[in-house]
């Protein structure tokens, strides 16, 4: 199978998706700059012209009800944000207007819109530019979350985020843009609301999402060296959460690290230490670990950044802390 880049997935899922449906179109902002979103939409705009590539002023509360008011229409927008940092500005109209206009008529409406929220941390952005938001918009009862952390996830979530009837909320990290993966050509579809074990192991389940992943798999490969055996699963999505594979896991192991990339407090983190505490308490050899972004806002410091931003030796600690000192 032929291996593509993260962001080249995105981009085929979305010229295929476009291909296939012509009421699929994308909207956002910088999407005809020469920087194509990350070339997450290159030569989308030579392909499909400018009424179904739609390139808006700065003004995300705007270009998102436009995406809405077009969803109630009949069409499929694929609305994206290029720092997910201002889709604060969107809150009215995600949370009280897309998320609930299916449930408020009955069923009756649908709302398939694809709202693209990309993380753009790292590189001194500071911290109106590194926000990662999943936890927010996980919060809200008529949203779908998902968060791919490989090539091919990247493609299949899209499509399947596409063919969704209601809003579904697409996070995407530029940490993962460079990496490659087997992609095949076709279309196909990864289901929402399920995660994978990325790698099997008895001694301590790692759940992780988005770049963490990845970063759980090295410390994984170097913890094995010295006779740890860590099972690590990728969520995929984070609303709804897959707690079966979740369960199914920490029963085995009697472990549990949970690694999100954003805050700690109130997080992704936070609600399956929950659910794990709640459900299958007694399974547990020892109390659960957290990786999770510090209470604070990013630094605009290289330096700081380091200590900031979980990694695979963040990972690694926090699984010694499981098996070594409790």
């Amino acid at each position: 199978m032929r291996k593509i880049s993260y962001s080249e997935a995105i981009r085929e899922a979305t010229e295929q998706m476009m291909e296939k449906d012509s009421n699929v179109f994308v909207i956002g902002q910088g999407v005809w700059s020469p920087w194509f979103v990350g070339k997450t939409c290159d030569k989308l705009l030579q392909k499909f012209g400018e009424k179904r590539v739609i390139d808006t002023p700065v003004s995300e509360a705007a270009m998102t009800g436009a995406a809405i008011g077009a969803a109630l229409a009949g069409l499929r927008p694929v609305l994206i944000h290029p720092r997910m940092d201002f889709m604060y500005l969107t809150f009215d109209q995600i949370i009280n207007q897309a998320a609930n206009w299916h449930y408020m008529f009955g069923g009756k409406i649908n709302v398939p819109l694809v709202i693209r929220g990309i993380i753009n941390r790292g590189g001194e952005q500071g911290a109106q530019h590194s926000q990662a938001l999943q936890a927010i918009f996980a919060h809200i009862p008529g949203l779908k979350v998902v968060m791919p952390a490989t090539p091919y996830d990247a493609k299949g979530l899209l499509v399947s985020a596409v063919q969704d009837e209601n809003p579904v909320i697409y996070i995407d990290d530029r940490w993962l843009y460079e990496q490659e993966g087997d992609v095949p050509e076709e279309i196909y579809s990864v289901p929402i609301g399920k995660g994978v074990i990325r790698k099997e192991g008895k001694d301590v389940t790692v759940v992780a999402v988005s770049y963490l992943v990845p970063e759980a798999l090295k410390a994984a490969e170097d913890l094995e060296k010295k006779g740890i055996n860590i099972e690590v699963i990728d969520l995929r999505t984070v609303k709804p959460l897959d707690k079966e594979i979740i369960f199914n896991s920490v029963k085995k192991t009697g472990r549990l690290v949970v690694c999100d990339t954003g805050w700690q407090a109130g997080g992704i983190s936070a609600e399956i230490s929950a659910l794990v505490s709640e459900n299958i308490f007694e399974s547990l050899k020892s109390p659960i670990e957290r990786v999770a972004l510090p209470d604070a806002p990013a630094p605009a410091s290289s330096v700081l950044e380091k200590e900031y931003y979980p990694n695979k030796d963040t990972i690694i600690k926090a699984i010694k802390n499981q098996i070594f000192t409790k």
